[in-house]
């Protein structure tokens, strides 16, 4: 077990097979949040935070592209099976503290991006040596520079003062989602070779 991705090849390039499950597990969970993001956009944008929505459905829709375009993709026939527990656990949660209210599909996508952008770090998996111009390593890099900057619009929400009087049900709900996201991850590695210490 390792803790970074490779062995690198001669021109700091990480294995095909690493690049493909790492790839296609990001590329759930940033679809699984397009999708979503997708479907809480109004026809008619009309007021601030709606804006936010969509830059936000925009961002996570260039990352599942940049990916798609930057790996070198092999066959792997244990994706079937990951992908089928990957997006069944991206499904919304209900939250029995927050039934009924209006705010409960955005609190649940928020806790669930939050998850997904502080708890996946790719661009630490990479080795020093990692090649700078390979489009698979920028993309890892690109993606957790982005992740930084959509993670504030999530704790904005859920810091919110709509949100004051369920707070301990946001942070339940956050906490739940952050494990479950980082078990995920931390699964998926570990079949491709790598320990993350905590």
């Amino acid at each position: 077990m390792s803790d970074f991705l490779g062995p690198l090849d001669a021109e700091g390039r990480v294995p095909p097979r690493q690049q493909t499950r790492v790839a296609a597990f990001l590329i759930s969970a940033h679809a699984a949040l397009a999708r979503q993001y997708g479907m809480a956009l109004p026809l008619r944008i009309e007021a601030a935070w709606q804006t936010e929505l969509n830059a936000q459905f925009y961002r996570e829709s260039e990352i599942v592209s940049l990916l798609q375009r930057a790996t070198a993709w092999v066959p792997d026939v244990a994706l079937g099976y990951m992908a089928a527990s990957w997006e069944t656990s991206w499904l919304p949660v209900t939250n029995a503290a927050l039934a009924g209210h209006t705010l409960a599909p955005a609190v649940n996508l928020a806790t669930f991006a939050h998850a997904v952008h502080a708890a996946i770090r790719p661009a630490a998996l990479l080795p020093v040596e990692a090649s700078a111009t390979d489009p698979f390593v920028m993309a890892l890099r690109r993606i957790e520079f982005e992740s930084g900057r959509l993670l504030q619009a999530q704790i904005l929400f859920l810091k919110g003062p709509d949100l004051v009087p369920y707070r301990e049900a946001v942070s339940a709900a956050l906490e739940m989602r952050h494990n479950e996201v980082r078990r995920l991850w931390h699964e998926m590695l570990a079949s491709i070779g790598i320990v993350i210490s905590e």
